[in-house]
């Protein structure tokens, strides 16, 4: 079985696309939506190609007109683009975003999984790749290896008989490179991979919505640069 796992999408559509692995089945670990110019495109993406998605802080926002309760210096992006997010998506849309769950459990190659977006206990909060952090985390499940999102920034955690597996951001990395990334599981092994999109064509959208345009500059800045 070869598994593609995604998170953090953010309505970037470039990135998304770009990511070109042959898969059997598609994970998506939260944050469709929010921060990037094609929120609907994505969802249509993930409602179609992926066997498995769940809740992301973003998503869960937006379909519930919330506070996602991101990091101080996002704040200001995230209330300016969920306004527009919100504006644009179906009702149709908002209802699959809300019906999405907070965590799944999957068994392949005899290894049981656990899909969540931050945390098992939480949907908001950031968890450091530390093994302190995680161990108490993952302990309190049943799962061989745990798929987290949340923090855009890739790793992967051996905690003895557990591991914890965080694929970065496909759209919005903050690991210090603009690419997409993502991860592999193929035969009983997890790899983490990147490839290159174009930023400036997502840019571009973002610089043409009707938003603010100190705004946009802002995201755009966090795209081109890939920093929290």
């Amino acid at each position: 079985m070869r598994v593609l796992a995604l998170s953090d999408i953010h309505g970037n559509l470039e990135a998304l696309h770009s990511i070109a692995e042959p898969y059997d089945e598609l994970w998506v670990l939260g944050d469709l939506v929010n921060y990037g110019p094609q929120p609907s495109e994505v969802i249509a993406f993930v409602r179609q190609y992926a066997s498995v998605v769940v809740s992301g802080n973003h998503d869960f926002a937006i379909a519930t007109g919330s506070d996602p309760h991101c990091s101080p210096a996002f704040r200001g992006m995230a209330r300016a683009m969920q306004q527009y997010t919100e504006s644009i998506l179906t009702e149709g849309e908002r209802a699959y975003l809300r019906a999405l769950p907070r965590s799944v459990y999957r068994e392949i190659d005899g290894k049981r999984f656990l899909l969540c977006h931050a945390t098992p206990s939480d949907l908001f909060r950031y968890g450091p790749a530390e093994a302190a952090f995680w161990s108490q985390e993952a302990a309190a499940t049943d799962a061989d290896i745990l798929l987290v999102g949340h923090t855009h920034l890739p790793f992967v955690l051996d905690l003895g008989s557990r591991r914890v597996v965080n694929p970065g951001s496909v759209g919005q990395p903050k690991h210090g490179r603009p690419e997409a990334c993502y991860a592999i599981w193929d035969e009983g092994e997890i790899t983490l991979r990147s490839c290159s999109y174009d930023v400036e064509a997502t840019v571009a959208k973002l610089l043409d919505l009707p938003i603010d345009p100190g705004i946009a500059l802002q995201l755009a800045q966090v795209l081109r640069h890939a920093h929290g």
